[in-house]
């Protein structure tokens, strides 16, 4: 926690494994986590549903999400499934998705809207974004999509736009190199 406070971190995060092997030592880790957290006055976030194994449906996602704010989480990032909105309802804290394995980025897109729609605070999409064809307007599109309520497909066009005007630029830019 002294190196969180060094760097001057705004949140902690700490997975939990839910149903896993491995469950009651994450769960006691995280609960050391939040009591250190708490006394420095940072808010830790619950990864749940760590572990390729699990089944990943609203009942366990809203499981694990409960016991997590039940622990003291002050915000819960957990995956995207059918029934999102039953993982809302369920925890009393907020929550955000992850973004999962990469998806081409209408889908990507698509998830993030539905989430949000169904109650998310927010996305945490990761490798969605940073391999993305063009990172610089993916995280424009899902920042559209979070904070403006876009819908996915005009998000997709938003990334598609923003990806040609980065195109043009960098073919402009070896262009004037060649002539010199």
């Amino acid at each position: 926690m002294e190196e969180a406070i060094r760097l001057n971190v705004s949140g902690v995060a700490f997975s939990i494994m839910v149903g896993a092997e491995f469950e009651r030592d994450t769960l006691l880790g995280f609960t050391q986590i939040l009591d250190e957290a708490e006394r420095y006055g940072i808010p830790a976030l619950a990864v749940t549903a760590v572990g390729k194994n699990l089944v990943r449906d609203a009942k366990y996602l809203s499981l694990a999400s409960r016991i997590a704010a039940e622990l003291g989480a002050r915000i819960v990032k957990t995956y995207y499934c059918e029934e999102f909105e039953k993982v809302i309802e369920t925890c009393p804290v907020p929550v955000v998705i992850a973004g999962g394995k990469k998806l081409p980025e209408e889908e990507a897109l698509t998830m993030a809207y539905q989430a949000i729609q169904s109650g998310a605070a927010g996305v945490d999409m990761g490798r969605n974004i940073f391999q993305s064809e063009n990172p610089v307007a993916m995280i424009q599109a899902v920042r559209a999509v979070v904070h403006q309520n876009i819908k996915p497909n005009e998000a997709y066009q938003l990334f598609e736009s923003i990806s040609r005007k980065h195109l043009d630029k960098t073919r402009a830019a070896e262009n004037s190199g060649r002539r010199t």
